[in-house]
C-alpha cells in the first residue's frame, strides 16, 4: 500500500560521503518512525538511524556523528547523509515506515565502500 523508493547509494572511497534518499508515495508526516537499516553479507539486519515523530532522533553506536537522518517533508522524502564512510558500511540499505501496527519497506539501495 505505502511504497518506498531509495536511491543514492553507489561506490565510494573510504572518508567520502554519500546521502540516501527515500521517498515515500504519501506524506510523511503520517508516518510515527522512520529509519534506515542495513544488512551485510552474512550478517544481521541492524537499525542504522531512526526519527520518531515529534523530531526525536537515535542512532546506532557505531554511526553516531557520521551520519544523519533527515526529511523534506514537501517531497516526502527522507534522507540519511553518510560521512567519513568505512568499509565496514557496505551494507544494502533500507528504508523504514511505520504507522501504528504496519509495517512498510523499500527494496534497497547498495552502498559499497573501497579502501
Amino acid at each position: 500500500q505505502v511504497q518506498l523508493v531509495e536511491s543514492g547509494g553507489g561506490l565510494v572511497q573510504a572518508g567520502g560521503s554519500l546521502r540516501l534518499s527515500c521517498a515515500a508515495s504519501r506524506s510523511i508526516f503520517s508516518f510515527n518512525v522512520m529509519g534506515w537499516y542495513r544488512q551485510a553479507p552474512g550478517k544481521q539486519r541492524e537499525l542504522v538511524a531512526a526519527s520518531i515523530s515529534g523530531g526525536r532522533t537515535n542512532y546506532a553506536d557505531s554511526v553516531k556523528g557520521r551520519f544523519t537522518i533527515s526529511a523534506d517533508n514537501a517531497k516526502n522524502t527522507v534522507y540519511l547523509q553518510m560521512n567519513s564512510l568505512k568499509p565496514e558500511d557496505t551494507a544494502i540499505y533500507y528504508c523504514n515506515a511505520k504507522i501504528f501496527v504496519s509495517d512498510y519497506w523499500g527494496q534497497g539501495t547498495q552502498v559499497t565502500v573501497s579502501s
